[in-house]
């Protein structure tokens, strides 16, 4: 992902987030249906989070599964250039 290193499942300020660049302060989040009923405690969520120096996008799980490209160049447009090189093998979004 352009050199930048994501985490999966990863604890944040309380929370499970779905994947997590710390070094680019972005987390992404895949919302199946369950997500419509939810949108208040999403928020609140998001909230924390963003409080916590985090940017939070999120994407509904077709949409991922649809339009992949277009998800990965949103998530590129929202990380800052990557600081410098990284070894053999890094920066893959897993």
């Amino acid at each position: 992902m352009n050199g930048w290193k994501f985490r999966r499942q990863m604890p944040i300020a309380g929370y499970i987030v779905d994947f997590v660049c710390i070094e680019g302060g972005l987390i992404v989040e895949a919302d199946g249906s369950q997500h419509q009923e939810h949108e208040e405690y999403d928020a609140r969520r998001t909230a924390r989070l963003e409080r916590e120096g985090f940017k939070v996008l999120r994407f509904w799980n077709n949409e991922i599964l649809q339009q992949t490209e277009a998800v990965l160049e949103e998530i590129l447009k929202r990380l800052p250039p990557h600081p410098g090189p990284l070894p053999k093998g890094e920066g893959v979004l897993r």
